[in-house]
């Protein structure tokens, strides 16, 4: 009976303290697990925390790139506008007061030159207005390029025509009316000087959350992968992340260029 007694005694005891080592067991791994999501948390919030930094401080640097930008064209276009311009309408001038001077004969010889001038004054003024945003706003957003693909169309282009689908929807930040016209007119210039196109087209397609921006030439094209490399497409993609819109670009050897812009309303 007494051994009895003993025997239950001690597996109660030997019970007992395995209920309490396997409760000391699950509390310590409930706390090292506890331990380690909180770290994994803290970790992962600090990462975010750095990579927001880092985002912020690279908007910062494209933006203040992108304002320099800004002011360099809008002097430049000043430039035009007020020197360039002036010097050829005084060239025109005296053209004119030259050929008073001389015989019906001669001044047919000065009827070319004549009409150069003219082009190039005017060519002048034109570019010089698509070069300072404050012109571009007052102007409007389609206004503007119509008038760039006017300009280009004298220029080098058969066609170059712009596509409106939908209804119009007012920018709420104009900056990002001037960011998207000076992405347009990137595409526009790459084309001038490389894609030895005949036709150019822009379509604009009014979504009710969305602005889908369409860029095409039938020119030559490129490879994709060497284009991801050059200053262009670099800044076009950075004044795009300014405005949190997404660029696509499709290109084939021979096919032409297609650049999407999906841009936020």
């Amino acid at each position: 009976m007494v051994q009895t007694t003993e025997r239950l005694a001690s597996t109660a005891s030997e019970r007992y303290l395995l209920i309490y080592s396997v409760s000391v067991l699950f509390i310590v791994t409930a706390l090292v697990v506890i331990f380690f999501v909180v770290f994994l948390k803290r970790k992962n919030k600090l990462m975010l925390e750095k990579l927001e930094q880092e985002q912020a401080f690279e908007a910062e640097i494209v933006q203040a790139q992108t304002e320099t930008q800004e002011q360099t064209l809008k002097n430049v276009g000043w430039e035009l506008h007020d020197n360039i311009g002036q010097l050829l309408s005084f060239a025109n001038m005296q053209l004119s007061i030259l050929k008073m001077q001389v015989d019906n004969e001669t001044k047919e010889k000065f009827k070319d030159t004549t009409e150069a001038l003219k082009e190039s004054l005017a060519e002048v003024r034109a570019l010089s207005k698509t070069l300072n945003n404050e012109v571009v706003l007052n102007q409007g957003f389609e206004k503007s390029i119509t008038n760039e693909l006017n300009r280009l169309k004298k220029m080098k282009f058969k066609s170059a025509e712009l596509e409106i689908i939908g209804n119009k929807i007012e920018f709420k930040n104009r900056k990002h009316e001037i960011i998207i016209f000076r992405i347009i007119q990137e595409f526009l210039s790459n084309s001038v000087k490389y894609s030895e196109a005949d036709n150019i087209k822009v379509r604009l397609n009014y979504q009710p959350e969305n602005l889908i921006v369409t860029l095409t030439d039938d020119g030559k094209g490129f490879d994709v992968d060497e284009a991801e490399k050059g200053s262009g497409l670099i800044n076009m993609r950075s004044r795009a992340t300014l405005i949190n819109a997404d660029i696509n670009l499709q290109s084939q050897e021979g096919e032409g260029v297609k650049l999407i812009l999906n841009y936020p309303l």
